[in-house]
């Protein structure tokens, strides 16, 4: 069970350094971790509303995490529940509301005691934060057109073109018209000019991207906002911070696209991306209660407990909860900083090489985007092969280096990206360099004939039953998505099996 939690204001959150203990002094070492309870942490405040600024050992805060989670009902006596349960309540509970205060905070949601506190629950990812973000934009503009007494049977939406399919499975269920503003041969983010002049007394919201899935980079939500009060236009933005939520505020903290910025009312986060766990978490943070219409909650008690709940999905595990709340105290801010920072001077490493093979790159460096290099081969109209060759070429070799058709009006470019994730050491970087060079080598060896066989080869792979299109026959025609529509593609195992034919 999820359960909404709101974000504690500066005035409502005491300084766990000023909670000393008035006894003798500490024996420990601040550097000894060889004993858990011999350790300052043991005698330390667990955070409750903020990252901590330091790392803690992986094993103290898995005894600790323990600890907290010993406080819970014991799973195996809990007769309220039909579900099978491990991990119980309420202080698991209690450790969800720890995250939405500790992930709300770097997102520079309100906290002054003036305001109404921030609010925000725990999804199964990104997808399903998009979807209840989407339903809380549709709601409001709906309740104001009701108080208006106006039509609000036509609700839309602006987007990029580029944006995730959750996006156009969010306007396609909750029934709101999906208006695009598409990327161009040079540009592919979204325009904000061309967004705001979209607006219309439909428009339920703008989507503004922080990192994008082609190319990683940060939309600039910023010039939507000030061009959106410049020309006084009551509009809100969702801003999909699926991968750069976990990202910007470490590599890029200048950077205003979060709740600094007046129209910013949602963001959403994957917990499983750069938030570092397991699939199967994300977060959405709304700004305050007047943007999470109360006729979208429910209060229950479950079990023996009241709580507003939000969600669409009811039973959900607490182990990524849980996980999320371990990373954020083992590894603090200073901790994210550290791998987000290192990631990105790895991919600009990536990046640097691979503009001396001759690749054109796409992504922006230097912290301007996502720990991606997205690239695609250089102009050559003699070449027998292409990106879906070399992805291919390379998946023989153990990589999975998706090759991508771009969002519409994009010429069908096509390109490749490699998303430096957490594991992704300078070691294993220099093997790929080294097996793209390779795969080059051999393709460009090959004539007329070996490409022909190389495809044939390919064809009969894709004829075994593992590797079949997974789509079912009777939704093979649909023309309602922008991948339906265009070509626009996701990800790589469609795509070589499309240039094989």
């Amino acid at each position: 069970m999820v359960f909404l939690s709101r974000v504690e204001q500066d005035d409502e959150v005491f300084d766990l350094s000023t909670q000393k203990i008035g006894s003798i002094e500490s024996g420990s070492d601040k550097n000894d971790y060889t004993n858990v309870y011999g350790s300052h942490f043991a005698t330390d405040h667990l955070p409750l509303h903020e990252m901590p600024e330091r790392e803690m050992p992986r094993e103290i805060a898995s005894r600790m995490v323990t600890e907290e989670l010993s406080l819970d009902a014991n799973p195996r006596l809990n007769l309220a529940s039909f579900v099978t349960t491990y991990m119980g309540y309420p202080h698991t509970a209690e450790i969800h509301n720890r995250c939405v205060n500790m992930i709300g905070r770097p997102f520079n949601c309100p906290t002054d005691a003036k305001g109404e506190n921030a609010m925000g629950t725990s999804t199964v990812g990104s997808s399903e934060a998009i979807m209840l973000g989407t339903l809380a934009m549709k709601k409001r503009w709906q309740n104001r057109r009701k108080a208006e007494n106006k039509d609000f049977s036509h609700p839309n939406i602006i987007m990029n073109s580029a944006v995730q399919v959750c996006w156009e499975k969010a306007a396609r269920y909750f029934d709101v018209e999906e208006k695009y503003v598409y990327c161009s041969e040079s540009r592919y983010v979204i325009d904000p000019k061309q967004a705001v002049d979209l607006v219309d007394e439909n428009t339920i919201g703008i989507c503004a991207i922080i990192g994008t899935t082609y190319t990683g980079e940060y939309e600039d939500v910023k010039a939507i906002n000030d061009l959106l009060i410049q020309n006084g236009i009551d509009c809100p933005i969702h801003v999909d911070a699926a991968s750069g939520g976990f990202v910007a505020p470490f590599t890029w903290p200048d950077l205003e696209w979060d709740f600094r910025l007046e129209k910013v009312v949602s963001i959403n986060v994957s917990g499983h991306k750069y938030g570092l766990v397991y699939p199967g978490v994300g977060w959405v943070i709304w700004r305050s209660p007047q943007y999470l219409p109360q006729e979208l909650l429910f209060n229950v008690n479950y079990p023996g407990v009241d709580q507003a709940s939000f969600t669409l999905n009811f039973s959900k595990g607490a182990s990524q909860v849980i996980g999320q709340y371990y990373q954020l105290i083992r590894l603090g801010k200073h901790g994210y900083r550290s791998i987000m920072i290192n990631l990105t001077r790895i991919a600009d490493y990536m990046a640097g090489e691979l503009r001396k093979m001759g690749m054109i790159l796409i992504n922006q460096t230097k912290g301007r985007g996502l720990p991606l290099v997205a690239f695609r081969l250089p102009p050559k109209p003699d070449r027998l092969y292409d990106e879906f060759s070399l992805a291919h070429k390379l998946r023989e070799y153990g990589w999975v280096v998706p090759a991508y058709t771009m969002a519409p009006h994009s010429n069908e470019m096509q390109l490749m990206r490699a998303v430096i994730r957490e594991d992704f050491s300078m070691n294993l970087c220099d093997s790929l360099l080294q097996d793209i060079k390779m795969a080059l080598l051999i393709l460009e060896g090959m004539d007329q004939a070996m490409i022909t066989n190389y495809k044939a080869n390919i064809r009969s792979q894709r004829a075994h039953a593992q590797h079949q299109e997974r789509t079912l026959p009777f939704y093979q025609k649909e023309r309602h998505s922008l991948q339906g529509k265009s070509g626009k593609t996701y990800g790589f195992v469609t795509n070589y099996f499309k240039w094989a034919r």
